[in-house]
């Protein structure tokens, strides 16, 4: 197996699979870790909620179940979001990421929140947001509405 390597800003020699964002600054290149680039795609997914008028409940719930990324409510009904961001598509498109294991996850998940919190909403949907980061600032979102359905 053949592993390419870059070298960073400190002059270090990175594997490439350890380079989840590359920012070309001159000759230098920025890693960015897996955590911050799942951070920033959450940050632009709620962003791009807010801008469709959904209401954020929740961030990062955590629950024996697991974790869901966003909670929302959108026109009454309660969403469950999974965002997944990816720098480049070698794995497929972000949102092929989320399969039969995390689906039955976030069904799990949904139920926990369902049973802690008073909902008003007589709905629940599940919606995936796949997130490509294209270059520095620039992104391709697309958000699945309904994707368990």
């Amino acid at each position: 197996m053949t592993m390419q390597l870059d070298v960073n800003e400190d002059g270090r020699k990175v594997a490439q699979s350890e380079l989840k964002k590359k920012q070309v600054s001159g000759d230098s290149y920025t890693a960015i870790s897996a955590k911050e680039l799942g951070k920033r795609g959450e940050d632009a997914a709620v962003k791009l909620l807010q801008e469709k008028g959904y209401e954020i409940v929740a961030r990062n719930y955590m629950c024996v179940a697991g974790e869901a990324d966003i909670i929302a409510i959108d026109e009454g009904c309660l969403v469950f979001i999974e965002v997944k961001t990816r720098s480049d598509i070698s794995k497929g498109f972000p949102e092929e990421a989320v399969g039969p294991r995390k689906r039955a996850r976030y069904e799990r998940i949904a139920a926990y929140y369902i049973s802690e919190h008073d909902c008003s909403c007589s709905h629940i949907r599940f919606d995936v947001i796949g997130i490509l980061v294209a270059e520095k600032n620039k992104a391709l979102a697309r958000h699945i509405i309904n994707a368990f359905g």
